[in-house]
């Protein structure tokens, strides 16, 4: 396996995702207005967590390339996780 710097990771990041610090402001937004919702209680710790990975999906679409495909494909990942885990 390559020896890869972190400082490549974090320059190869910023690049597709934006400014770590801009992203991490609509991430935490996102996810204080799930958090106050009265719905956020009824939720399992799966489903909550679902959730705040999808957020920050979300907040990575908004601040950085939208196109970038594996963003849309993890929030379907995320999405039937929690689906797979409904109790209907």
């Amino acid at each position: 396996m390559e020896n890869i710097s972190v400082e490549k990771t974090l320059a190869e990041r910023g690049a597709r995702y934006g400014d770590f610090t801009d992203h991490a402001v609509i991430a935490q937004n996102l996810q204080t207005i799930m958090r106050e919702s009265d719905g956020w209680t009824r939720l399992t710790a799966d489903k909550k967590q679902a959730l705040t990975v999808i957020a920050d999906k979300i907040a990575r679409i908004l601040n950085g390339d939208p196109n970038y495909r594996d963003n849309w494909h993890d929030i379907q990942g995320y999405a039937k996780l929690a689906e797979d885990r409904c109790c209907d």
